[in-house]
């Protein structure tokens, strides 16, 4: 039986049930039309809010294991290229949001985790893929590591592509996304996914690019297919354009703390508006690319004549198998045939609609260690926030432009002060590295790269680097890094008693010459005593609406039953994380991400390192784990799952969660589930503390759908509903993981 049937049998099964419970399910909720004004003197976000209620309850939308019930209306672009790679949809039928599709991607893309991939495929009794024109592996992450077994690893991640005859680019041409697009893997309306969570980056130029994790990656290998649940989607109108000295890094830093509370949790973003015209596609790109720290699966614009002409220049110039001019000339037919195919229709049903005026923005600064909070860095610069290192890297900013933006800064410092040698400050260390290596070949092409070496920048391999914590130049114990990356969680970049900010690429120039975070204008001055020319404008942005949209079908009143061997009810010791937004990084750190040869009892010993040291020594096996909002936000290492479960935790309820974390947990067999009310519960009686075993056992009917406390007199304390786990969950539960539940049924369709 194929992978498209199975997903279909098991979301009949699902429909049927849902039917039964409810003839339509649909989410609605508004929100005051009226404009909000951010003054400048406090950070974006910095004032944190406690308890679900405090989170915006009218903007949350929960999504189940389901599929949503049919509904009127236009179709979101979202929706639009997802139907294009959906397999099996009956005549009629269109996909939107909430629907559970098997889908058939234009590619799947892994990186160093290609060599865990490996295994999990020939686990499934798969001997050769499904379509080798699907993969694409791109080895970035650890290129700087020479050691014996990293070198073997990516020899064997080499052989495979040349046996199986996928594309394979080594350790060098680039950081994956950046491959992708300049190869032209990612195509405009098409859908790509990748097993990092970064793969909204390809929505910069048209591609819906979604994260999955490595399960999925060896089903699509296997099957060409995997399975996808349509999320809801949220418009971004950009409106106004851009002052000079603002780019794309500002926009999405300011959206990551303006809209700081979970408003585009789990959604996919599309951005449109007035505004979109004036921005070049690398700023699209920078934005795309961190929707993800946003909370969103994808971030998306439609493809405009802006992206027509980057396409043309680039067929010009770097002419690849996919990019060249019969290729670009059919993009431009194909759009002129048609163009409602790509767009969103007029009357697209959104399930929020935010906006943004660009020319209110200025630049902006995010952190420290958050992605949620920002300043305005004309606030900041008086603060003189000195650093020891200054990175210009990772897959967000470090293309041509940007290496170019940041050169621009030394060559007007140079320019200013003749007589001095322009170079970083004492006592700093900058660090440098090219996206790719065309990137490269452009930016010493136009001198750039030189103007940056000769300041004193040190060079690092096309690569992540030290934006995943490997390689030199990583932060130490008591540093203040900034940095162009995409990512300021705590030991993301090196030690977790560092700090790091995150800024375009020109600040960080600026900073590293200066040796504190300071704009270009400061750094040119070359006088300590000048402060910021005047305190910015107020930013003006808003919610518009908080429109209808699809969502799971409400389940039934009465329990679901319980398929054979999977507990209908479990209990265990409640211990209590109350921070929220504990990301990947936090549960398991981004250094052991790519040594494969980890056990079990190791990754016990590490799990939640970055976030409480203690926790490995207070978890039991069995507990049930309850932690704050947005929990396993971040990357998309399936190991932030694996490790819970090494720890012996089989149960996550938490106030809401990251989907690619959800997505891995089912993936492996831990059940993860969502309770706003559980968790305000406990906040308002456990305020202090990291890792807090509570004293009172959960008892948890996993198929009622209800979970109680109970104290250590057996005492009833607390009772709450929670979501059912339905039959398809149960089944992959059951069976240990997607990966175990496809080789059962490969095997069942082989007898």
């Amino acid at each position: 039986m194929s992978f498209r049937l199975l997903v279909a049998a098991a979301a009949a099964r699902r429909v049927a049930s849902a039917r039964a419970a409810s003839a339509s399910a649909s989410f609605s909720s508004s929100a005051s039309a009226s404009a909000r004004r951010l003054a400048s003197a406090p950070a974006l976000g910095a004032a944190p809010q406690n308890g679900a209620q405090a989170r915006c309850p009218t903007l949350r939308q929960r999504r189940g294991f389901a599929i949503s019930a049919p509904r009127q209306g236009g179709q979101t672009l979202v929706e639009k290229i997802a139907q294009r790679h959906a397999v099996g949809l009956g005549d009629g039928e269109s996909v939107r949001s909430g629907d559970f599709i098997a889908i058939r991607p234009r590619h799947i893309m892994t990186h160093d985790n290609t060599g865990a991939v490996i295994p999990k495929f020939k686990g499934i009794g798969a001997t050769r893929l499904a379509d080798a024109q699907q993969p694409v592996f791109a080895l970035d992450h650890d290129i700087q590591n020479k050691g014996d077994k990293n070198v073997a690893k990516y020899h064997s991640i080499e052989q495979f592509a040349a046996t199986h005859g996928n594309r394979f680019y080594p350790a060098g041409r680039g950081i994956a996304h950046q491959v992708l697009v300049e190869e032209g893997h990612a195509w405009p309306g098409t859908m790509v996914v990748g097993s990092d969570s970064h793969s909204n980056m390809y929505g910069g130029i048209g591609c819906l690019g979604t994260p999955v994790v490595r399960t999925d990656a060896a089903a699509i290998w296997a099957t060409a297919q995997t399975w996808w649940q349509a999320p809801p989607v949220a418009r971004v109108e950009l409106r106004g354009a851009l002052p000079p000295g603002v780019v794309g890094k500002d926009v999405i830093v300011a959206l990551c703390a303006l809209f700081g509370n979970d408003e585009v949790l789990n959604h996919a973003v599309e951005f449109a508006g007035d505004g979109v015209r004036a921005l070049a596609v690398e700023d699209r790109l920078a934005i795309a690319n961190m929707t993800t720290e946003w909370g969103a699966l994808a971030g998306l614009f439609a493809v405009d004549e802006t992206v027509l002409r980057w396409y043309e220049a680039r067929a010009a110039k770097h002419p690849t198998q996919a990019i060249n001019d019969a290729s670009v000339a059919d993009l431009r037919r194909s759009i002129d045939a048609d163009p409602a195919q790509w767009t969103a229709d007029a009357d697209a049903a959104y399930a929020k609609r935010l906006w943004l005026d660009l020319s209110t923005l200025t630049p902006h600064v995010s952190g420290p260690d958050t992605v949620k909070a920002a300043t305005p860095l004309a606030t900041l610069e008086p603060r003189r926030v000195a650093i020891h290192k200054a990175y210009v890297v990772s897959c967000v900013n470090s293309r041509a432009k940007d290496l170019r933006e940041a050169a621009d800064v030394v060559r007007a410092v140079q320019r200013a002060h003749p007589d001095k040698k322009v170079a970083a400050a004492d006592g700093v260390a900058w660090y440098v590295a090219p996206a790719s290596s065309q990137v490269l070949a452009d930016a010493q092409a136009s001198g750039d790269w030189q103007v940056l070496l000769d300041a004193g920048a040190r060079p690092l391999p096309p690569g992540c680097g030290p934006c995943i914590g490997l390689g030199v130049g990583l932060l130490e114990d008591g540093e203040v890094g900034i940095s162009a990356t995409n990512r300021n969680y705590k030991g993301r970049m090196g030690s977790k008693r560092a700090h790091t900010y995150l800024a375009s690429p020109a600040v960080v120039a600026a900073s590293a010459l200066r040796g504190y975070i300071c704009s270009p204008a400061a750094a040119i001055k070359g006088d300590s005593s000048e402060s910021a020319d005047a305190e910015p404008l107020a930013v003006s942005y808003g919610i518009e609406s908080s429109g209808s949209s699809a969502s799971a079908a409400p389940a039934s009143s009465a329990a679901s039953a319980a398929i054979d061997g999977f507990p209908a009810a479990l209990s265990g010791r409640l211990v209590f994380l109350p921070a929220d937004n504990l990301n990947t990084d936090g549960i398991y750190p981004g250094k052991y991400t790519y040594q494969d040869d980890i056990t079990r009892d190791q990754m016990r010993a590490i799990v939640m390192e970055n976030y409480d040291p203690e926790f490995s020594r207070l978890v039991q096996p069995e507990d049930v784990v309850v932690a704050g909002a947005n929990f396993g936000t971040g990357s998309s290492r399936e190991q932030a799952a694996t490790a819970l479960l090494a720890a012996g935790v089989r149960l996550v309820i938490c106030e809401s969660a990251s989907e690619t974390f959800k997505r891995n947990a089912v993936n492996n067999g831990l059940l993860v589930l969502e309770s706003p009310t559980l968790v305000s519960w406990l906040r308002a009686r456990f305020d202090s503390g990291l890792t807090i075993v509570t004293g009172l056992d959960a008892r948890v009917a996993l198929t009622a759908g209800k979970v109680a406390l109970v104290d250590s007199t057996g005492a009833q304390v607390f009772e709450t509903a929670i979501p059912r786990i339905g039959k398809a969950a149960q089944e992959i539960i059951v069976a240990g993981g997607l990966e175990n539940w496809v080789r059962q049924r490969m095997a069942a369709a082989a007898n």
